[in-house]
């Protein structure tokens, strides 16, 4: 598929998710990046959002829970270009019976080429890049050209 470039500006918008038994750590290094977290856009599914405003006291958009269609709202707002980042700390050793949402959001997050942070280690790369606080411009699929090529 054909790619164009896509700014992300120097205010992200950051998508926080977490799974049950990760949602403590999330709050943990959410509230040790607290300041440089207050200076973008952020969104939350259900709980983890509301469990995070609590632990930081920072205005989080909350989508639905992600067994309730969570997973598949943030999926779908990174496809419209709404969601710049995903810090999704996942719990390696528990199933989860919405494990096909959780595999498509990763899908989604992967063909929009957006940074993807699943453990706390991966999420400080993330948040002390430089890249963090200035406009950068990604390679996105250029949906325009992929429909065009279709219709003839």
């Amino acid at each position: 598929m054909k790619t164009k470039p896509s700014k992300l500006l120097e205010r992200k918008n950051i998508a926080l998710i977490a799974h049950d038994n990760m949602k403590e750590n999330l709050c943990a290094w959410a509230i040790k990046h607290k300041a440089e977290l207050g200076r973008h856009n952020l969104y939350a599914t259900g709980t983890t959002g509301y469990k995070l405003e609590s632990a930081t006291g920072l205005s989080i958009q909350k989508c639905a829970s992600g067994p309730m269609g969570g997973d598949q709202q943030i999926g779908a707002k990174i496809s419209q270009g709404d969601v710049d980042m995903l810090i999704f700390f996942w719990d390696p050793f528990e199933p989860m019976p919405h494990d096909p949402d959780v595999k498509a959001l990763l899908r989604i997050a992967a063909v929009w080429n957006i940074p993807v942070a699943c453990n706390p280690a991966s999420a400080d790369f993330i948040i002390y890049s430089q890249l963090i606080s200035q406009d950068y411009e990604r390679q996105v699929p250029d949906y325009e050209s992929y429909i065009a090529e279709r219709i003839v």
